[in-house]
């Protein structure tokens, strides 16, 4: 398998708070939920990066496609890592989820591998860490 994952998709109890938290709150830009024409369609889309997006999609409509039965979640089965250029722009990014409506699960404070960090939880409590590392230069 070469490595090329696209596209990141997020399973949401609520898709319009979901859409909020993301778009109004995170201030990613999407063009909304679209496939509501079909019965377990809707979904979101937000571009992150060349070649890589993010959906969110209503639980119930991925356990359907997936044939896996709805279970409960869990924020350990995996995080979703955003690195930033400075410890600044981690406590800015972290400022702005803790608005937009995010549970700080924990603030950002220098980390045991040299770097600086923090979590938090988005409205469905998918697992997102906030972090500089100053091994890894980010590209603006």
């Amino acid at each position: 398998m070469k490595p090329r994952i696209s596209l990141i998709t997020l399973g949401v109890d609520d898709l319009e708070e979901s859409l909020r938290f993301y778009r109004d709150g995170l201030g990613l830009e999407t063009q909304g939920i679209i496939g509501t024409e079909f019965e377990y369609g809707a979904v979101a889309f937000f571009d992150l990066q060349a070649n890589l997006k993010l959906a969110l999609y209503p639980r119930k409509s991925l356990a359907k496609d997936s044939g896996l039965p709805l279970g409960t979640p869990s924020a350990l089965g995996f995080s979703i890592g955003h690195n930033v250029s400075s410890k600044a722009e981690v406590n800015q990014v972290m400022e702005q989820a803790k608005n937009a409506g995010a549970v700080i699960v924990k603030p950002a404070q220098d980390t045991f591998w040299g770097g600086y960090a923090g979590y938090f939880q988005d409205p469905n409590g998918h697992l997102w860490e906030i972090a500089w590392n100053p091994q890894w230069p980010i590209p603006e």
